[in-house]
């Protein structure tokens, strides 16, 4: 067996979620790409891959396998590009998925600078709050807020995402402004975000010292983060949202902070992409822009 051509192709199987389209972008028959799997499985002593007549994807022990087999033929690829001097500017295209109110709020403005830098890389980027399928869908990277719960990718933390508490002038003018979280529950109108998987509201959290309090009574809600910032602007009631998304707003006094002085745990925003993926020139230079554009040092606009 060829060890290295089976874990090759076991890689490919597992990112492509098919025998048949791993042959094709391996200029192998399909026949031979089964043969290398079952050989290497039978080297291993552990079933890498569950098959069906419409799908194949990893077992448990095959998706560790995979991280592994992954990290160490990139590390590969890396040692044979070196060997060529290539030393030709980062080029390629990427796809990029992000949630909706970083992407367009601060991605998407800041893409001509890295345009600018990396002239010959292209950018298809997702806009969406949903968690795609990094390997099932390929996507070479994503940015994602809060908890990693993605088994076998390689995040990195590229800052964190304060919260800020705010309305509407014209909402305030209407309903006075609430000295206390406990005001919200009376005469006011909250408005938040739910999560589209589950349905799950993510409550107003408020704390000051070892005072806190979860508030989840929306009238308003929606599952995207650009429409939280609009039913705000819009006077839809008081809500939180991330900082950096709703400074320009509060600059301009389209929007007002409330309750300064409680605050809400940050959460972290990272960027994930698979192991395989991580010597990636074209990607390693963005993951790097991305490090430097939206560090806690760096401006918020």
């Amino acid at each position: 067996m060829n060890q290295l051509l089976a874990m090759r192709t076991f890689v490919r199987v597992v990112e492509n979620g098919s025998f048949s389209r791993t042959a094709d972008q391996l200029s192998l028959p399909r026949s031979t790409v089964s043969k290398l799997i079952s050989d290497l499985e039978r080297h291993l002593g552990i079933r890498l891959m569950q098959r069906t007549t419409r799908a194949v994807a990893p077992t448990s022990d095959g998706l560790e396998y995979y991280s592994h087999a992954a990290r160490l033929i990139a590390e590969l690829d890396s040692v044979d590009t070196a060997a060529r001097s290539n030393k030709l500017k980062p080029g390629g295209h990427l796809r990029i998925d992000a949630p909706a109110s970083f992407a367009n709020c601060l991605l998407i403005p800041a893409l001509p600078d890295f345009h600018r830098l990396y002239p010959d890389i292209t950018i298809a980027l997702g806009i969406s709050d949903r968690a795609v399928n990094i390997v099932g869908e390929g996507v070479d990277c994503v940015l994602r807020a809060g908890k990693l719960e993605e088994l076998g990718m390689i995040g990195r933390k590229i800052t964190d995402l304060q919260y800020i508490t705010c309305a509407a002038p014209a909402y305030l003018e209407r309903t006075g402004t609430p000295a206390t979280p406990q005001d919200l529950q009376q005469g006011h109108v909250q408005a938040g975000y739910f999560f589209a998987a589950s349905g799950k509201l993510d409550a107003l959290v408020f704390e000051q010292g070892s005072e806190r309090h979860t508030l989840a009574s929306t009238v308003f809600s929606t599952n995207d983060g650009n429409g939280l910032k609009e039913m705000l602007l819009a006077g839809l009631g008081i809500g939180q949202h991330f900082q950096r998304v709703v400074q320009p707003y509060l600059d301009a006094g389209q929007l007002v902070q409330v309750l300064p002085q409680w605050s809400r745990p940050a959460i972290p925003l990272h960027v994930l992409y698979p192991p395989n993926r991580h010597q990636n020139a074209r990607l390693k230079v963005f993951i790097d822009w991305l490090l430097q554009t939206y560090s806690e040092t760096a401006p918020l606009s």
